[in-house]
């Protein structure tokens, strides 16, 4: 057998390894359209990893969420900008965080100055819900673009998570501090009084104050009943928990839609605030053997392999590296 051949062979068997993998782990939503083989896209040899603005933006991105920085260190909005500049290579930071501080005095100036924490959110309210028109997008809910926070800035739309990062940055300002709360479905955030008491703020429904019943039946809405409410729902989340969060809302996205290129770069993302994430490593592997990546797809599996080496298809997946490796021979 030939040197062309024996490569097409192999390339045959990891391509059907990669697409029994991506069903068997549901990469892709069960029940969407997407479910066909990743490897049927992408150039089959092409391996060049281009010195661009992308890496320079990973690095800059893995600094910003750095394991050794606490979680309360992180700048949350330059984080979100930054990941952002993948997409939109030429946004100004400075130019979103003087729009933020702008927002922030407007709201001071309504709220006389006082320091009533409750009265300063009403202002944060009027002042972005009413005065500037940020809104949920009910309409194109899973339009990529709710998910970068420099179009939901300029557009006055967004998701839960993204409209409440905006209440966030505007708060924090203001000087009344509120927290997320990861409720699955429904990111809402948190706001303590001076007595203790917890009050609940919907972004996405214009920032009304919710009582804790009123988020349960929230959730309701979302899950129909199906998901029984818990307590751990109601916790407060971390910044790299919400960048996480954010993040999965493109990679989902962009899987859906078959875009596996910026799938890709979403997931180097997530990788970078969790470089130990088994699920999230091998993903990437499969993802960059779809885009010809044959060299960092196999790095990526032998990661996986050395930090989940108990796991079910970790042998497989030692397999997938060593065709991959051949391939590679084969081809010089």
């Amino acid at each position: 057998m030939g040197k062309k051949q024996q490569c097409e062979n192999t390339g045959a068997e990891i391509k059907w390894r990669c697409r029994e993998t991506l069903t068997r782990t549901q990469i892709l939503d069960e029940g969407s359209t997407v479910g066909h083989d990743l490897a049927e896209i992408g150039s089959f040899g092409a391996e060049s990893e281009s010195k661009s603005v992308m890496s320079t933006t990973i690095e800059q991105f893995t600094a910003l969420v750095a394991p050794e920085l606490q979680d309360e260190e992180i700048d949350l909005l330059k984080a979100a900008l930054t990941y952002a500049r993948a997409e939109y290579p030429d946004l100004e930071m400075e130019n979103y965080d003087r729009f933020l501080g702008s927002l922030a005095e407007r709201a001071l100036r309504k709220s006389g100055d006082r320091c009533e924490s409750l009265t300063a959110l009403s202002a944060v309210k009027q002042v972005l819900f009413e005065e500037e028109g940020f809104r949920g997008n009910r309409d194109d809910y899973y339009d990529p673009r709710n998910s970068y926070l420099n179009q939901v800035l300029d557009r006055r739309t967004g998701i839960p998570i993204t409209l409440s990062l905006v209440y966030m940055e505007v708060a924090k300002r203001v000087g009344v501090p509120v927290f997320g709360v990861g409720m699955p479905g429904h990111f809402l955030l948190k706001h303590y009084d001076v007595d203790g008491q917890q009050r609940f703020i919907d972004a996405f429904h214009g920032g009304r104050l919710l009582t804790t019943a009123e988020t349960q039946l929230r959730m309701k809405e979302v899950y129909e009943g199906q998901l029984p409410m818990q307590p751990e729902f109601m916790n407060t989340v971390g910044k790299r928990q919400i960048l996480t969060r954010m993040l999965n809302n493109l990679r989902s996205i962009y899987i859906s839609s078959r875009n596996f290129k910026k799938a890709l770069r979403t997931v180097d993302f997530i990788v970078a605030i969790h470089p130990r994430s088994p699920e999230d490593i091998r993903q990437r592997a499969l993802l960059r053997y779809n885009e010809g990546m044959l060299r960092a797809a196999a790095e990526d599996l032998d990661e996986y392999v050395r930090i989940a080496p108990e796991a079910s298809d970790a042998d497989e997946m030692r397999q997938t590296a060593l065709s991959i490796r051949r391939t590679i021979a084969m081809m010089n």
